[in-house]
């Protein structure tokens, strides 16, 4: 009986041991997990280059976005052309989540749904955005303005702190047939449907009236913002719906 016993205290450390390697496996930035594959996610950033991404408007052209120790940053002090990064594809319904973090006052956004085109300047001419910010940003108390918001149309609909200087936030935007939602870090921040009459109603009278193709689609690229401050990003992975 005792031996037994040995044997089955054995085997359940064996499989602790394999369970957490695999564990430790899945926290490896910019990687997959077999879970994550057999779901049908796919890797946006690979953590080496920035295939899948271009300058909205620009192509691979040299910019301030870099690669460095797995992580896709913006630099605010390059001297190179600033620019909003896009995927070289479109998405229409998807999951996606991604890790960031911002500099000290730092302001940034993700964008859906961007159309890229000659004809439309910037990337927020067309894509709503989920909005970044750190907390120390003067924008903070704007309740409109927080990490999570729908950019100028709706406060947190949780309210959420976003985490230390230094310290990686995860967000999530789930996108089918327009309605979509947007998490923060576990908490859900934000929910509209883009083929709405009352979003369009919202949008007829916001600053945004006066773009053409301003939240109008429910399919299109996703872009990362290029602000005034360093932004960084990580673990930036998409499955279709």
């Amino acid at each position: 009986m005792h031996i037994k016993k040995i044997i089955k205290l054995l085997c359940v450390s064996v499989l602790l041991f394999f369970v957490a390697c695999g564990d430790v496996a899945n926290t490896v930035p910019n990687t997959l997990s077999e879970k994550e594959k057999k779901e049908g996610w796919e890797l946006l950033f690979d953590g080496r280059s920035l295939s899948n991404w271009h300058v909205y408007n620009r192509g691979n052209t040299p910019s301030a976005w870099v690669v460095q120790g797995g992580v896709l940053y913006c630099d605010p002090n390059s001297d190179l052309k600033k620019g909003d990064l896009v995927t070289d594809r479109e998405f229409e319904n998807y999951e996606l989540i991604f890790d960031w973090q911002l500099e000290k006052a730092g302001n940034s956004g993700v964008f859906v749904n961007v159309q890229e085109q000659p004809d439309i300047d910037a990337t927020y001419h067309s894509g709503p955005e989920y909005q970044l910010l750190e907390d120390s940003h003067a924008d903070f108390d704007k309740p409109l303005k927080r990490s999570g918001c729908l950019y100028t149309f709706f406060p947190q609909k949780n309210f959420v702190n976003t985490k230390k200087v230094g310290q990686w936030n995860h967000s999530r935007i789930i996108q089918e047939n327009g309605k979509t939602e947007f998490y923060l870090n576990g908490n859900m921040t934000a929910q509209v449907d883009f083929n709405s009459t009352t979003w369009k109603n919202l949008v007829s009278r916001s600053a945004f009236k006066d773009y053409p193709e301003f939240g109008k689609h429910d399919k299109g690229r996703i872009a990362l913002q290029d602000w005034s401050r360093g932004v960084s990003f990580r673990n930036i992975k998409i499955r279709p719906l």
